[in-house]
C-alpha cells in the first residue's frame, strides 16, 4: 500500500477502516456544514508571499507554547470519544504527540480517563474542561487533573448546548456503540476496528463513569450535554476555576474581538480562536477570517492559539502570519488515528511538519518567530474582519 502523502490520504483510509457513525462524528459539522466548509475554503484567501535568493539552509520549526519548548507550533486538540475511533485512541494519540515533541489535550468527554492516560504516558499532557451543573464534580475533576500532573487546563466555552449534527442523528451515534442492525453490519465489515475497541475494554465516558451521579442512562454525547452541561456559564466562573487550578489556563472558543478582550481581562494565559470546528454555530465566520482582528485586539496581552480547518503545513504558516503563536489540529490527526493508530497520528504530524518546513523555505523564513504579516496577505474582496 502506498504511503499516505497528505492528510486527505489519511482521511480516505480512515473512512474505510472506521465505522460510519464514528467516522462521520469526526468528519462532519453542524446543520448544513456551511461553517465547516468555510474553515477550510477561506484559507485560500490568504496568499503566501513567495521569496527567493534568501539563505534558507538552516531552518528551525521549534517554538514556545505556553512557555514550553515544542518541536512544532502544533497541539493535538481535544476530540471527544477518541477511544471509539480506535481502541485506546487517547493513549495512542498522546504517545504520538509526545514522541513528536508537541502537546496533547485530553478531552473531558474522552473514553480513556485522566488516570488511564497518566499511567500510560511519560510526560504531562493538557486537559480540557467543560462546565457542568455539578460544581462539586468540576472541582473534583480539576483536582484529578492536578493529581495526574496535567500542565495546562483548556476551558472550552462554546458548547454549553449542542447544535444538531445531522450525521450523528442519522447514524445513531452512542457510547457504547448502539447495536442496531445497520450499525452491527457496518462494524462487522471492520473487524480490526471491533477487535481493538473490544480489547481496550473502554467503551464509556471514562472521566464521568463512577464519578458523577446520573450517568446511568447517558448513552450519547447529546444526552450528556443536555442533562449535565451548564448553560449559565459566565466569565465569573473563570475566577472560580482559577481559585482551584494552579497551572496554565486557556480559554477555547473565542471568535469575536470583544469576547477576546473579556477573556484577557480574566487573566488567562492564552485564548484559542475557534468555532468548534464548524460543529456548533453553523453560519458563523470561519476561524481564519476572524484571527487577524482578534490578534490585533489582544495579541500583545496574551498568547493566541488557532483552531479550525488546518489540513496542510501552508495552513499553519497562514495562521501564524495572521497572528497565531501555534495551531491546534483535530480532524487532521484523528484521520491518522483512524487510518493506522499511533503510527497514523505520527504520519499526520510528519506530513504537516514537512509541509510547514517547505512553506517556510519558499516564503524565505527560517524561524517560526519570523512568520508575520509580511509573509502573507488577504485577497482583495475577502470578508476577513
Amino acid at each position: 500500500m502506498a504511503i499516505p502523502a497528505s492528510i486527505e490520504d489519511l482521511r480516505k483510509l480512515a473512512h474505510r477502516r472506521v465505522p460510519r457513525a464514528y467516522f462521520r462524528y469526526v468528519d462532519g459539522g453542524s446543520y448544513d456544514e456551511e461553517t465547516l466548509r468555510g474553515n477550510q475554503s477561506d484559507f485560500q484567501h490568504v496568499k503566501l508571499r513567495q521569496r527567493v535568493m534568501v539563505d534558507i539552509s538552516d531552518r528551525d520549526t521549534s517554538t514556545l507554547i505556553l512557555g514550553e519548548k515544542a518541536v512544532l507550533p502544533l497541539v493535538l486538540s481535544t476530540v471527544a470519544m477518541t477511544g471509539l475511533v480506535r481502541g485506546n485512541g487517547e493513549i495512542l494519540a498522546c504517545r504520538a504527540a509526545q514522541a513528536a515533541g508537541i502537546p496533547y489535550i485530553l478531552s473531558m468527554v474522552s473514553i480513556c480517563s485522566i488516570e488511564d492516560l497518566a499511567a500510560a504516558v511519560q510526560r504531562p499532557f493538557w486537559f480540557q474542561l467543560y462546565m457542568v451543573k455539578d460544581r462539586g464534580f468540576v472541582r473534583a475533576l480539576i483536582e484529578r487533573a492536578i493529581a495526574a500532573g496535567c500542565s495546562a487546563l483548556v476551558l472550552t466555552v462554546d458548547l454549553q448546548i449542542l447544535a444538531q449534527r445531522h450525521g450523528d442523528v442519522k447514524n445513531g451515534l452512542s457510547v457504547p456503540p448502539r447495536l442496531t442492525w445497520r450499525n452491527v453490519l457496518n462494524m462487522a465489515a471492520r473487524p480490526a476496528w471491533a477487535a481493538r475497541v473490544l480489547a481496550s475494554r473502554r467503551w464509556r465516558f471514562g472521566n464521568f463513569a463512577g464519578h458523577m451521579a446520573g450517568m446511568e442512562d447517558v448513552s450519547s454525547l447529546s444526552d450528556l450535554i443536555a442533562k449535565h452541561f451548564d448553560p449559565s456559564l459566565s466569565w465569573d466562573d473563570v475566577s472560580w476555576i482559577r481559585s482551584i487550578w494552579p497551572g496554565k489556563l486557556v480559554i477555547k472558543g473565542i471568535l469575536d474581538a470583544e469576547d477576546a478582550r473579556k477573556a484577557v481581562a480574566t487573566g488567562v494565559d492564552a485564548i484559542v480562536v475557534s468555532n468548534h470546528g464548524g460543529r456548533q454555530l453553523d453560519g458563523a465566520a470561519s476561524s481564519i477570517s476572524k484571527l487577524a482582528s482578534i490578534a490585533d485586539a489582544v495579541g500583545h496581552q496574551t498568547e493566541i492559539m488557532f483552531d479550525g480547518g488546518i489540513r496542510t503545513g501552508k495552513d499553519v504558516v497562514r495562521s501564524l502570519a495572521l497572528g497565531a503563536q501555534c495551531c491546534l489540529i483535530g480532524r487532521a490527526y484523528m484521520f491518522g488515528l483512524g487510518a493506522n493508530g499511533q503510527a497514523g497520528v505520527a504520519r499526520a504530524i510528519e506530513i504537516l511538519r514537512r509541509e510547514l518546513d517547505v512553506t517556510m523555505a519558499l516564503t524565505g523564513v527560517t524561524r517560526i518567530s519570523q512568520i508575520n504579516r509580511s509573509v502573507a496577505e488577504v485577497s482583495h474582496g475577502a470578508h476577513f474582519t
